[in-house]
């Protein structure tokens, strides 16, 4: 199954730390969490909290403890193809709070949204029977319109619903890609 999974963070500093995490699969499951941060984890930025909305006193009272969160996504999240568009922090993000919770920290990999998009579109096209030599104008034409229109509305800065996002936007070009391969299969 496939899940865009998102974190938020305390800053972009070396020292910074996820603060929240959410996901939105494919099937319309989802979850998000703020997580409580480990002693050590000091690094606060108000610029980021100006973005995300989240302030350290709430994150204190309300954030799970990060190893429940880190073993809830592993036993949720394990065997899934999982996406985030932007792979690198979001990695980097998971990969620092697993450690803390004891766990691998590759016990979940993350691919790069736009490999979500461009595979799914592809699928579509191979399935409807679209030749090989037209598949490349068709797939720009639906990509590079649906994420203009998506970048077009700001994020959220908030997990989940950045997630939510990420799926709706997957969504749309599936279904674009299905209107297409419908029509080319009337020709």
């Amino acid at each position: 199954m496939i899940i865009f999974l998102d974190f938020e963070a305390s800053s972009l500093g070396k020292g910074g730390f996820p603060i929240e995490v959410g996901w939105a699969a494919e099937d319309g499951t989802e979850e998000g969490h703020l997580i409580r941060p480990v002693p050590g984890w000091e690094e606060w930025s108000s610029e980021a909290e100006g973005i995300h909305g989240i302030s350290l006193d709430r994150l204190m009272r309300e954030g799970e403890p990060h190893d429940a969160v880190a073993r809830r996504m592993v036993e949720t999240l394990t065997g899934h193809d999982l996406f985030a568009s932007a792979p690198s922090w979001d990695g980097q993000w998971l990969s620092k709070l697993l450690q803390a919770a004891g766990l691998p920290r590759h016990a979940l990999r993350l691919r790069d949204t736009d490999e979500a998009q461009r595979d799914a579109v592809l699928a579509v096209l191979e399935r409807s029977g679209v030749p090989v030599g037209a598949r490349r104008d068709i797939l720009d034409g639906i990509l590079e319109p649906a994420r203009l229109a998506a970048k077009a509305g700001a994020p959220a800065h908030r997990a989940l619903e950045d997630a939510r996002g990420e799926l709706r936007l997957w969504r749309d070009v599936v279904r674009q890609a299905e209107g297409v391969a419908g029509r080319w299969r009337k020709r």
